[in-house]
């Protein structure tokens, strides 16, 4: 049907079109017209734009009114005036509409939280949403984005700084700027007023720890013994110490974790900082500690159950405090260990590949992390059962069973 016609479709026109065969174009107005099927009728717009040819389909009859059809039409129309593609602008429209979270603080904070835990660790999932759920939430939770400037958040950062320290406050703001890049991502926002608040306070630099010297390592693993404290809690930081592991892998670890006929033990990834499974070959006297240390567990899931259960983990302050108490507070943590076993490691010319990988560190450069996927087991083997004959040189053996000495206690940390 030619498109001569200049008045508008009546509604009894619209509902009696039909056919039984071929589609075709009943017109409406200003190149409006309906698309008559034998199943269906739908409001289109046939146009040419940079040379091309483009239809724009604006919705069925049964979903869309005359009127309504007609008011898309003058948009579309609109649209191609100013050199924009409408079929195009329409499944732009349909794609935000389906990615759209809403535009409150707390709706876009979830949908970043939700896109980036799956491959974050425990620490950093359980760090943000509390810093979401208990300082941020709260206050900002309700309000659009787009109404949130930086005196407002600063309001909210003065009001953690005082209840929970500078530092707190400072790690609040990197989460709320995050949330904000999402935003701008999502074209929610323009502006991260997080970001125009870096430096907003002066935050104490971090204290680095320096590793122990080597002649050291033997006066911490004396100290140690002499500890008054509790054999388990002991027995924690001298596998750290044998190991190398961080604090948490440690502190949290569970006996179906370790293939003691084996000698290794396998961090599963949901524990890993970089959330990919670690094995750790246990030397002889990492063996001899385990063998101590099972009566102690009073048949726990973990090797250090709490005091007030044996269904959850002793405190990860545990450690530090026993550091404190052997005088080393303010100089060397548990953290330490892993510096100064590479130190020493280095020192004795093993590889440095090797050492990184049983440190669980990743490959900065990420060409070479591609292709790099040795593990250099055979050489770690070796590694940490040399370490540990530097660390309990008396417990050298070839294979007399290890005793770890270190004196039965019952006083907790």
């Amino acid at each position: 049907m030619l498109n001569n016609r200049k008045m508008p479709l009546t509604n009894i026109e619209i509902s009696q079109a039909k056919t039984d065969g071929k589609p075709f174009k009943l017109f409406d107005a200003n190149g409006l017209y309906l698309l008559v099927t034998s199943t269906s009728k739908s409001w289109r717009f046939d146009y040419r734009i940079g040379g091309r040819r483009g239809t724009v389909v604006y919705g069925l009859t049964t979903e869309l009114t005359a009127s309504k059809a007609r008011e898309r039409h003058r948009e579309a129309k609109q649209l191609l005036a100013s050199g924009i593609d409408p079929a195009t602008h329409k499944k732009l429209e349909k794609l935000a509409l389906q990615a759209s979270f809403g535009d409150t603080f707390e709706a876009t904070a979830k949908h970043w939280f939700d896109s980036k835990s799956a491959l974050r660790s425990k620490a950093w999932q359980e760090a943000h949403s509390l810093y979401l759920r208990r300082d941020l939430n709260p206050i900002l939770g309700n309000v659009p984005l787009d109404q949130i400037d930086a005196r407002t958040l600063l309001n909210v950062l003065e009001s953690v700084r005082r209840d929970r320290g500078v530092k707190t406050a400072e790690r609040v703001r990197q989460t709320a700027a995050q949330v904000f890049d999402h935003a701008i991502r999502k074209l929610k926002v323009q502006a991260n007023p997080a970001r125009v608040l870096q430096g907003w306070v002066d935050v104490p630099a971090q204290v680095s720890h320096e590793p122990l010297r080597e002649d050291e390592i033997a006066e911490f693993v004396e100290r140690l013994d002499a500890d008054t404290g509790s054999t388990a809690t002991k027995l924690c930081i001298l596998l750290m110490l044998l190991t190398f592991v961080r604090k948490n892998e440690m502190v949290q670890c569970r006996w179906d974790e370790f293939d003691i006929d084996n000698a290794v033990w396998t961090i599963p990834a949901e524990r890993m900082k970089m959330r990919d499974a670690h094995v750790v070959p246990l030397s002889r006297q990492a063996l001899a500690a385990l063998e101590q240390l099972k009566p102690l567990s009073f048949a726990s899931d973990f090797l250090f159950p709490s005091l007030s259960s044996l269904y959850k983990p002793m405190n990860l302050a545990t450690p530090n405090v026993v550091f404190e108490r052997m005088g080393y507070g303010g100089r060397f943590t548990p953290h330490g260990i892993r510096a100064t076993a590479s130190t020493w490691l280095n020192n004795r010319g093993v590889r440095a590949d090797v050492i990184e990988r049983q440190l669980a560190h990743v490959e900065r450069n990420r060409v070479r992390a591609a292709y790099n996927r040795a593990d250099y087991m055979f050489e770690r083997i070796a590694m940490m059962q040399m370490w540990a004959d530097f660390v309990l040189p008396d417990q050298v053996t070839s294979g007399d069973k290890l005793v770890v000495p270190l004196p039965q206690q019952t006083q907790e940390v």
